[in-house]
């Protein structure tokens, strides 16, 4: 390895964790470029399709962020690969395994789900362990892919221009692996749609007995997760 090669790995695997992510190459995924504030600390990840601020302690996503428009969504989109891989830019002491999911009795759930991509490259990118938490089983089949990510696909197809999409969990219920994977207590996803001014956010527990709750507010959503996503709403209930 060139003495080049080597500084940039070192600078790679070195650099500081902030609470200030700054998503350089992928500001155009978050509305009006604004990226979200809170005291968690984490690394920001830039795919194609999608962002991730991750957390190093949790091994999972804090969350994630896509735009998504109807008319993409509306196209042949590429089959599913189902190539789950870990994440090679996370450093080894911060990275989700394949075997800490195995024989966990959790699913590896997707924060972007892998339904929503549009493009090869994307829909491989997808399966990285940085974008996966575990996920109570039925929950994940269930009620979170036909409840949650199924209607909000539906809504991104109705609409003319670009809809923002922000995916997390929160609490603590335990880990799982040799890496300690922190298994969430609460699942969310939060819609913004910028042409009508609307936000919305689906609250859901992370349980295989989970039910469809109500809707929540934005600005409940950031009492719950810590999170200002800054989305420019005039009204920001």
């Amino acid at each position: 390895m060139s003495t080049l090669i080597k500084l940039f790995a070192l600078l790679a695997f070195s650099s500081p964790l902030s609470a200030f992510a700054l998503f350089d190459q992928c500001r155009d995924l978050f509305p009006e470029q604004q990226t979200p504030t809170t005291a968690l600390i984490g690394r920001d990840l830039c795919f194609d399709d999608f962002a991730i601020y991750y957390s190093p302690t949790d091994k999972k996503p804090i969350y994630t962020v896509e735009k998504l428009n109807g008319r993409q969504l509306s196209q042949t989109r590429p089959r599913r690969t189902n190539q789950f891989y870990e994440e090679a830019r996370v450093p080894a002491h911060e990275r989700a395994l394949l075997s800490d999911y195995r024989g966990s009795g959790y699913d590896r759930g997707h924060n972007v789900p892998a339904g929503d991509m549009t493009g090869e490259r994307g829909m491989a990118q997808s399966f990285s362990l940085a974008n996966m938490m575990p996920q109570a089983r039925q929950n994940n089949q269930g009620i979170w892919a036909k409840r949650v990510e199924e209607p909000t696909r539906m809504y991104v197809k109705r609409i003319d221009g670009d809809i923002y999409v922000f995916t997390g969990s929160t609490g603590n219920m335990g880990s799982i692996g040799k890496s300690k994977v922190t298994v969430p207590a609460y699942l969310y996803k939060l819609v913004y749609d910028p042409t009508k001014q609307l936000a919305w956010a689906y609250w859901i527990e992370n349980t295989n007995e989970a039910q469809v709750s109500p809707l929540i507010s934005y600005s409940e959503l950031m009492q719950r997760t810590g999170i200002d996503f800054h989305l420019p709403l005039s009204n920001p209930r």
